[in-house]
């Protein structure tokens, strides 16, 4: 096979398996993306995108003009699988790893000795190992890799994706991919389909390392802002300004710390540190008290709201008003998951905080399902917002709302949890 132009199926084309469909296709292989949504289908199949992430439009568009990209909603034969699903936790913080399984076992009837299957979701240790004996279930005719032995009718590796909401597009072809294989063999055939698109290093390891690498990554990235979110808390009971402490400290060549928000959101932070915990919950101390300061600070949040609006109410009577900006998990995306200001927003509505509530988040065109028909929501353009509210909640640090002119925000009671406007 000659893995440059191949034919690949990505399996979820959500917002790490459609960009990775549309890099695959322009770099000349020919992809189908797999899908259990009828209108992501027909979406994609029409060289439109469902999600907000910039240069995607495009290169999509490329894509499915040229041929090498559709969409299906069954699997089909292929050189190389590349499944690229959710993995949440459940309640009770254990990982749940059941769109993987599923993705194995669609994927399983579709098989042929030589096929390649690389697994991109992040995942807890031992998940690769999990989709060889799911394969192994399916396809008893097919002999399937295991760590410390040769022979195997395909290859089987994990390859995390290590891209940023907002930079999917540009990193997927420019940063370094860790590629870990069942065996050596499974790295090396893995890595040389990654070497077609990628312009950054491949570096080969085992399944479980390369599994361990991204949890990792996304903990350290948790316990780093945890850290900068204690700060906050502390500061505002010692009164001082959490903005211009860091910057000061920061000063220091050796110091880097980050900056604090209304919590952690997103698919990777917000969960992967509880897979490592789940692992080895005795050791795993600093990695969940972490976890447990940044899932934290929402509630910190909204009861600095409550105060303010306790006040205005204390002052006068009449309707209160309160504006919520932003929602997405992090600025200039419209990514919901995990997002704390999705959380505050909807507590603070169920809640019954204000008599009205004002929903501004430029990147969606309308209410979310989370907030749609919730009693006093209303969603208001930014400037409707700063007209009528009465309380103002920065959530988000879009870029629609950096230059906010600072007139707009006298005689409304501020709450700025990102330091925008300070």
């Amino acid at each position: 096979m000659n893995s440059a132009k191949s034919r690949i199926s990505v399996v979820g084309l959500g917002y790490i398996g459609l960009p990775t469909a549309a890099v695959l296709a322009s770099a000349g292989h020919e992809v189908i993306g797999v899908e259990i949504s009828a209108s992501i289908v027909d979406t994609v199949n029409r060289g439109e995108v469902h999600i907000v992430e910039p240069d995607l439009d495009g290169l999509v568009r490329g894509a499915v003009l040229s041929g090498r990209l559709r969409a299906t909603l069954e699997p089909e034969p292929a050189d190389t699988f590349v499944i690229a699903v959710p993995t949440p936790f459940k309640d009770d913080h254990v990982p749940d790893l059941g769109y993987v399984e599923q993705a194995a076992r669609r994927i399983a009837p579709s098989l042929r000795p030589g096929n390649l299957i690389i697994l991109e979701s992040t995942s807890p240790v031992g998940t690769t190992e999990m989709l060889a004996g799911w394969l192994a279930q399916e396809r008893p005719d097919l002999r399937i890799p295991k760590p410390g032995e040769a022979d195997a009718d395909i290859f089987l590796a994990y390859c995390p994706e290590r891209v940023l909401p907002g930079r999917i597009v540009s990193e997927l072809v420019s940063n370094d991919r860790i590629v870990g294989g069942l065996t050596p063999a499974c790295s090396t055939r893995a890595r040389r389909v990654y070497e077609t698109f990628v312009r950054g290093q491949c570096i080969e390891t085992d399944a479980r390392t390369a599994e361990m690498t991204k949890l990792t990554e996304n903990a350290f990235r948790d316990v780093n802002i945890a850290f900068a979110n204690e700060l906050s808390l502390i500061c505002d009971r010692l009164g001082i300004d959490v903005w211009e402490l860091i910057a000061l400290a920061n000063r220091h060549p050796r110091v880097n710390i980050l900056s604090p928000g209304p919590g952690v959101g997103g698919h990777c932070i917000a969960v992967d540190p509880w897979f490592i915990v789940d692992a080895a919950p005795e050791a795993a101390r600093l990695i969940r008290t972490a976890r447990e300061v940044n899932d934290s600070k929402p509630e910190w949040v909204i009861a600095k709201i409550e105060e303010a609006v306790a006040a205005i109410r204390q002052r006068r009577s009449g309707e209160v008003v309160l504006a919520c900006l932003g929602l997405a998990f992090k600025a200039n995306i419209d990514d919901l998951r995990e997002s704390p200001s999705l959380e505050i927003t909807r507590h603070l509505v169920e809640r019954g905080l204000a008599d009205r509530t004002l929903v501004v988040e430029p990147y969606l065109e309308q209410m979310p399902p989370a907030l749609a028909g919730l009693t006093g929501t209303e969603f208001a353009t930014l400037e409707a917002a700063l007209e009528g509210a009465d309380v103002i909640v920065l959530l988000v640090d879009h870029l629609q709302f950096k230059d906010v002119p600072r007139h707009r925000l006298e005689g409304k009671a501020v709450i700025d949890t990102r330091g925008l406007w300070r």
